[in-house]
């Protein structure tokens, strides 16, 4: 009987415990794992949550936000501050130059520069930007003053070839023979940079003489004059990858009298009357439907001076005329082509 009675006692505590151990391995939670669980989801969140901007993940770089990521149309710095000098600008708009008029330039923007005294401010006397990819110059800038002019005559530019140079020449088209000079950005009379090769472009003699000569004297006759300075940037404009430039945006200011003796805005064309020119490739030819010269008129006789020791001839108000010394100076009234002939050389600053 007592076996039987603790055979029977024993039936309802095998039961018990099988059903606790069948339900630790069902997976049903129980109330304090459920509480935790529930929990669980806050804390891996703030664990997911990426580093602040100031110290990302050594080991996982940050994703870029439209605040980080440089947009392609950034706008860039205003000129003038040190991030931006005056010659760094927004690329000038060569839709709003019109057609060749006939005419070797044409204003911009009403003729008023966007220069200002501010852009002077901690720039350097001059700037000259590096050449492109294709061997391209850009723009040139300086703070024209007599400090910057030349002391002595140009030397030879000769072995610099600017980016779509030829050297081809139409005796019966072109005034000095040959279609293309090696053009100053900055002319030499202005701050005496010789063989800079990111200051020379190739520019037709007509833009050289015609366009932007009178400009360089103009500033350099006001500086010479009244000491004071000029803001001047020289930009050559491009079209997409050609190696030759279509103009020269030219911009000046004189800025210790608010422009009173110097502003000018203008685009000089780098054109040649009567030539056509390939600006891809710096390729020419002579129009077809091009007007002949006027009839064989006489070449004007004009005085120059000489400089019997260099071999170069000046107009009388060429500023390389004063630092010539008096035993090499003569006067004359000849033809250009004579003195060439003579085995003259015409003056590299007032380009007779």
């Amino acid at each position: 009987m007592v076996a039987r009675k603790r055979s029977g006692l024993s039936v309802p505590v095998i039961v018990v415990a099988l059903l606790l151990v069948i339900g630790a391995f069902s997976g049903e939670p129980s109330a304090s794992s459920a509480r935790d669980q529930a929990a669980a989801p806050a804390t891996e969140q703030v664990q997911a949550a990426p580093a602040s901007p100031e110290s990302p993940d050594p080991q996982t770089p940050a994703a870029s936000t439209p605040s980080e990521a440089p947009a392609a149309s950034e706008t860039p710095a205003s000129p003038g501050t040190p991030d931006a000098p005056a010659q760094q600008v927004q690329a000038f708009d060569y839709a709003q130059v019109p057609p060749y008029p006939g005419s070797p330039y044409v204003e911009i923007d009403g003729n008023v520069p966007a220069l200002s005294a501010e852009d002077a401010v901690g720039a350097p006397a001059e700037s000259y930007a590096p050449l492109d990819a294709l061997g391209r110059c850009g723009a040139a800038f300086a703070i024209v003053s007599l400090d910057t002019m030349p002391t002595e005559e140009r030397g030879s530019i000769g072995m610099i070839r600017p980016s779509g140079w030829h050297t081809v020449r139409y005796d019966d088209l072109v005034d000095g023979r040959y279609l293309y000079n090696r053009c100053h950005l900055l002319g030499f009379q202005l701050t005496a940079e010789n063989a800079n090769e990111r200051n020379l472009i190739t520019g037709t003699r007509y833009m050289n003489v015609e366009g932007m000569l009178p400009f360089e004297n103009q500033v350099a006759s006001y500086v010479e004059r009244t000491g004071n300075r000029v803001l001047m940037r020289s930009t050559p404009v491009f079209v997409g990858d050609e190696l030759v430039a279509r103009g020269v945006h030219l911009e000046a200011l004189s800025i210790d009298d608010g422009g009173a003796g110097v502003s000018f805005n203008v685009f000089c064309y780098n054109v040649q009357p009567g030539i056509e020119i390939d600006y891809a490739t710096g390729d020419s030819r002579a129009q077809q439907q091009a007007q002949p010269a006027s009839p064989e008129a006489p070449a004007p006789q004009v005085t120059y001076i000489l400089n019997t020791n260099s071999r170069k001839f000046h107009y009388p108000d060429c500023h390389s005329v004063d630092q010539m010394a008096e035993h090499n100076k003569r006067e004359v009234t000849d033809t250009r082509d004579n003195l060439i002939a003579q085995g003259y050389e015409p003056c590299g600053n007032c380009n007779p």
